[in-house]
């Protein structure tokens, strides 16, 4: 595994997301493709999109179903990439998806490693490498995002701290798609601010990268605690993405 693999994977993924091919994302103006059913895509995305945006810096690539193309296509050349992923832009946008009832929903920034920095990180409580039978009973809200009670058999590996018996952190992976898994953490909170949820981070991604896989990591641009926790555990931003929901569904 080297950097190189590790962005590759992960534009070739974003291309199966998207339904576009891996080089849009690296080109200096947007582009605009018509959304599609993917097997290859991250497992718990709802496909056909009705509009998403993704950007990885250069620009923007829209997925969108027929009736977001045109609307889609203007919004992206009145704005720049960085300018179109927050408001006041996206009230537009949001005004457009609600003539079809839909509304902007899920915001997030994703994190890839950077191996010229990254390390496991010593934790400061004993640790234990975790299978699917060993956390089976921890769907709790404790663990909520080390763990997705609705997706189960998605997670594949966790990394719990203790202090005697007794978890107090918890880092888990997801098996979203062939070539990459996701990392969630918790800790608990007495047991916060003392390198636990870093040292449970990088162990995850390292058990993730022995595997051939490429480890990701996601947070809401607001968590700024879970940022930071991204930064520390040596992930820096790869792309961003915006996507739109049904207001029946929210």
């Amino acid at each position: 595994m080297n950097q190189k693999i590790i962005w590759e994977t992960a534009l070739r993924q974003s291309a199966f997301d998207s339904g576009c091919a891996p080089s849009d994302f690296l080109l200096s103006e947007p582009k605009v493709v018509r959304s599609k059913e993917n097997p290859s895509a991250r497992r718990y995305l709802k496909l056909p999109f009705f509009c998403d945006l993704t950007s990885y810096g250069n620009n923007v690539v829209a997925s969108v179903s027929e009736e977001m193309e045109g609307p889609v296509t203007e919004y992206l050349k009145k704005y720049s990439p960085a300018h179109c992923f927050e408001t006041p832009a996206l009230w537009e946008l949001d005004q457009a998806l609600r003539l079809w009832g839909q509304r902007v929903f899920y915001m997030a920034e994703y994190f890839l490693p950077d191996l010229s920095v990254f390390e496991v990180k010593d934790c400061p409580y004993p640790t234990r490498l975790l299978t699917q039978k060993d956390f089976s009973s921890l769907y709790i809200p404790a663990w909520s995002n080390a763990l997705c009670k609705d997706r189960k058999e998605l997670d594949v590996l966790a990394v719990g701290a203790y202090s005697g018996e007794t978890l107090i952190g918890l880092a888990g992976c997801s098996a979203d798609c062939e070539e990459m898994w996701q990392i969630g953490i918790d800790v608990l909170p007495p047991f916060r601010k003392q390198g636990i949820a870093s040292a449970l981070t990088t162990r995850m991604a390292k058990e993730i990268l022995d595997r051939g896989k490429v480890p990701f990591y996601c947070a809401a641009w607001c968590n700024v605690a879970s940022v930071r926790n991204a930064i520390r555990s040596g992930f820096r931003p790869a792309w961003a993405q915006v996507t739109a929901k049904s207001e029946d569904t929210l």
